[in-house]
């Protein structure tokens, strides 16, 4: 995952750089290149952090997600005869 992060972070430079020369440049076809990479570099940027959502075993709030999670109510059903049937009660 850490290496994916440090790809992202590569990407997020190069769509600033290209941006940058995008808006710098004089000449058309030197700022339609430069445009296009941006757009390109920001669909790959995009994938790397679908593909990252996607592996990440934890929901937004840093809890791991449960899977078939249903709460127990067997034992709280009897919770009160058992306490009733103890000898320290």
């Amino acid at each position: 995952m850490k290496d994916m992060e440090a790809h992202l972070e590569k990407l997020r430079v190069q769509i600033t750089e290209c941006e940058m020369i995008r808006d710098l440049a004089t000449e058309p076809k030197k700022t339609e290149l430069f445009a296009r990479l941006a757009e390109h570099f920001k669909v790959l940027a995009g994938e790397i952090e679908k593909t990252m959502t996607d592996q990440m075993p934890f929901t937004l709030l840093g809890k791991q997600r449960h899977r078939n999670f249903s709460p127990r109510r067997k034992n709280s059903r009897n919770l009160g005869t058992r306490i009733a049937a103890s000898p320290h009660a």
